[in-house]
């Protein structure tokens, strides 16, 4: 006999039904091809926060990622379909992990004043909080995952449990990355934070948020790798895991899939990956090869195209998945601290002008071959000095110069009084001397030749005279 339904039934079931396909087109949106980009503000020069949305929306992304939660920005994303990460700050991670009643007031302040006008999708609790090695950062590691089950703790509680929890960490969390399938994760944070990680990442069915950079791995070893291989465009270049018999033709394909092997060797093999960072350095130092325009646009055009591709192409190890992902970074920001390139990973100049021409659609070809042909795309054999920049304030430049020389190991002897570079007293020669002078004692322990942006690199001799200037070799 057939059985008819009551009213109240049909509507439970449409309510059910309506639910359920709900989740679904959240799910398929969650995990779209469309491209993300990273909005940093580490720039005394960049356009406000209302153009730079205007910039991103004309840009046609699809997500965006922040570095923390800015409610000025949250509300102008406000009523755009583009979904957001937010991120809980590195100092603010262990209060949080032992407070609820403080996860409770972020949540509050940060999601439900803007949600779901703002389409918040991911909150990223620290940015990288396992590259730093300190006393007070280990501390920090051990915080990291009780921190992140409070923020989802309170999501749950206040019924938004789509939003999905993680953590930015880099390819420095391996131990071990090369052949792919060796891949694992460093000893000291293993047992520690890596499993109570994947347990809540797999638990919550979230992402392992990773930032990856084949320009770091590439740059490192420019004689061993080949650059087309780390631009995506490894054509019949080709590399095969000797274990998994794998066949890999790009360099972002192999250090994800190492990530994918380390969390398949501690019993997670199903987290998905979200590329947190990516991109490619517009310019650089003379130190620092293949950082130009050519490069940035071929790599970027490149990783669209990979990315968006219908099916998804995903890796040699997860064929067919859909990995969202993050281009860093929307600007060249001129306050960033260390090396050349660190100021010039933008997609946009601080005028907002395009440095290169890109889609994050991954509908249009690219146009390289209209960009200037590069000129340093092998690295640099010679000597190279560290000298005043153009167009410095006089007082910033006292104040380095004291630095430099107070570092000991006779940096600055030959500016003494009756030294060979002595004269000319001038402010300007004797900062140049120094900073020379300092970067050459002191490079192989990690300084660099920036002085907050007072100095830059030449491969011209400043030497004069009988004061030889010291130099860095490669």
């Amino acid at each position: 006999m057939e059985k008819h339904s009551s009213g109240d039934e049909v509507t439970e079931m449409c309510l059910l039904a309506l639910s359920f396909f709900s989740f679904l087109a959240f799910t398929r949106a969650e995990i779209s091809s469309k491209i993300g980009i990273n909005y940093g503000q580490l720039g005394d020069n960049l356009p406000s926060p209302s153009q730079s949305i205007e910039l991103i929306k004309s840009m046609k992304a699809g997500r965006v990622k922040l570095y923390d939660a800015n409610p000025e920005i949250l509300n102008l994303l406000s009523g755009t379909k583009i979904q957001v990460s937010i991120m809980v700050p590195n100092q603010e991670i262990s209060n949080i992990s032992s407070n609820q009643t403080l996860a409770d007031q972020w949540v509050r302040d940060n999601v439900l004043s803007y949600y779901p006008q703002t389409r918040i999708r991911f909150i990223v609790v620290g940015n990288e909080v396992l590259s730093y090695y300190s006393d007070r950062d280990r501390e920090t590691w051990s915080n990291l995952v009780p921190a992140m089950r409070r923020i989802k703790k309170s999501l749950q509680a206040y019924n938004i449990p789509n939003i999905k929890v993680g953590t930015s960490v880099a390819m420095d969390v391996m131990e071990s990355s090369f052949p792919p399938s060796s891949g694992m994760f460093r000893s000291d944070i293993l047992d520690t934070v890596m499993v109570p990680l994947l347990e809540f990442l797999s638990g919550t069915n979230s992402f392992f948020f990773l930032d990856v950079y084949p320009y770091l791995a590439w740059s490192a070893n420019p004689f061993n790798i080949s650059l087309d291989y780390a631009l995506l465009r490894g054509g019949n270049l080709n590399y095969t895991d000797p274990i998994s018999n794998l066949v890999y033709t790009n360099l972002l394909d192999q250090m994800l899939d190492s990530v994918i092997f380390a969390m398949e060797k501690l019993g997670y093999p199903n987290i998905r990956l979200l590329i947190s960072e990516t991109g490619w350095p517009n310019a650089g130092d003379v130190d620092q090869p293949g950082a130009n325009v050519y490069n940035a646009a071929l790599y970027n055009q490149n990783l669209i195209k990979k990315m968006t591709a219908k099916p998804a192409v995903g890796t040699p190890a997860r064929p067919g998945m859909t990995i969202p992902t993050f281009i860093f970074a929307l600007y060249n920001e001129n306050q960033k601290r260390g090396p050349g390139t660190e100021r010039h990973w933008g997609l946009l100049d601080c005028n907002g002008k395009p440095v290169y021409g890109v889609d994050l659609t991954g509908e249009q070809e690219s146009n390289d071959d209209q960009l200037p042909m590069p000129q340093n795309n092998k690295p640099y054999q010679g000597k190279i000095w560290c000298v005043v920049a153009s167009e410095v304030n006089p007082e910033q430049l006292v104040s380095a110069l004291i630095y430099a020389c107070s570092q000991g190991n006779g940096t600055c002897d030959a500016l003494m009084p009756g030294k060979e570079c002595y004269k000319p007293v001038s402010l300007l020669s004797h900062a140049s001397y120094a900073f020379s002078s300092y970067w050459a004692n002191f490079r192989s322990l990690g300084a660099n030749c920036y002085f907050n942006g007072l100095a830059v690199q030449t491969t011209e001799d400043p030497s004069r005279g009988s004061c030889k200037f010291p130099s860095v070799t490669l």
